[in-house]
């Protein structure tokens, strides 16, 4: 019988107790926004959203950069919330832009969004006193340890290891 560890090596992986971790607490947020008859809304629109509740109408580039998207990304997750009811693109400062601007549908639960934004902030707050080692002490460690030695640098390290690369 072979070793399905072997044959697949998906079956082991340290960072995926992380993402359904991480996409665990986003449906319980998405749960929050459902009991409030919120829909269509996933949590992760609400920064986007909150960003420009708080700087007026942006170009995708500069919505990007202030929650350190891609443009790319940030481009295809403006056409989904576009698409939802949340954002519109107007023409911008010159007929050459657009920008992109809170709907009325948006404005409308904006401060119930920043509300939940802060029960979750406070939430996580609660939660890392309740557990022996900080996530957020766990990000800063690791970006430490990735400034001395990259991520790439280290995968490219295990990868010189494997006959199966070369």
């Amino acid at each position: 019988m072979a070793d399905t560890h072997a044959l697949d090596p998906t079956q082991q992986s340290l960072w995926r107790p992380l993402r359904l971790l991480q996409a665990s607490m986003d449906a319980d947020i998405a749960e929050v926004y459902s009991s409030q008859q919120i829909e269509g809304l996933k949590p992760s629109f609400v920064m986007e959203l909150l960003r420009l509740h708080a700087r007026g109408p942006l170009t995708i580039a500069e919505l990007a950069e202030s929650v350190q998207l891609t443009h790319s990304a940030l481009s295809q997750k403006v056409a989904a919330m576009r698409k939802a009811g949340w954002v519109q693109t107007v023409v911008g400062d010159d007929a050459r832009t657009r920008k992109v601007t809170l709907t009325g549908k948006a404005r409308g639960i904006v401060g119930r969004l920043a509300a939940e934004w802060r029960a979750t902030e406070a939430a996580i707050a609660e939660l890392e006193g309740d557990i022996p080692y900080p996530l957020s002490r766990v990000v800063t460690d690791v970006e430490a340890a990735l400034e001395r030695k990259s991520f790439r640098d280290r995968i490219a390290e295990k990868l010189a290891e494997d006959p199966a690369w070369g």
